[in-house]
């Protein structure tokens, strides 16, 4: 019985399932939309909440130290680093969607506020069901920024 997990495996081993929904998460935050199976995008969209749930602390920390550590805590989840990788281009690629994850987005859903006036934690995308994949029936959905 599987009382109280709450991630789905998606038939592959830890570290290979992180890295999958890291890079998953990357797309998504620098196309804005994604296509990929039902089960893949609800636990995308879980880690990409997270990130740019981040973002916004960081955007509203009251002090410097408070905003580094969040921001600290985005790239260790995007494992982005300061040292240069081996692909040069991959590198930047990161080092850009992080920028524009901490002054675009961060900015965008910054004033979100539920019903009760209290700050948003997640609901920043947005998942459609486009039916199943013609080879093997897969359910298939898009993922998208709000």
């Amino acid at each position: 019985m599987r009382h109280k997990v709450r991630t789905r495996t998606l038939g592959r081993q830890t570290g290979h399932r992180i890295a999958m929904l890291r890079n998953m998460a990357i797309s998504l935050l620098e196309h804005e939309k994604i296509t990929t199976t039902l089960t893949r995008a609800h636990e995308v969209s879980r880690f990409a909440d997270k990130l740019i749930n981040l973002a916004c602390k960081a955007k509203n920390a009251e002090t410097e130290a408070e905003a580094l550590a969040y921001k600290r805590r985005v790239f260790s989840n995007m494992r982005y680093s300061k040292r240069p990788a081996k692909d040069e281009a991959n590198h930047t690629v990161k080092g850009n969607i992080a920028q524009d994850l901490f002054e675009n987005l961060a900015v965008r859903y910054n004033d979100r506020k539920t019903e009760s006036g209290t700050d948003c934690r997640g609901g920043y995308t947005r998942i459609i069901h486009l039916g199943c994949r013609k080879g093997d029936g897969a359910p298939m959905a898009i993922v998208e920024l709000v």
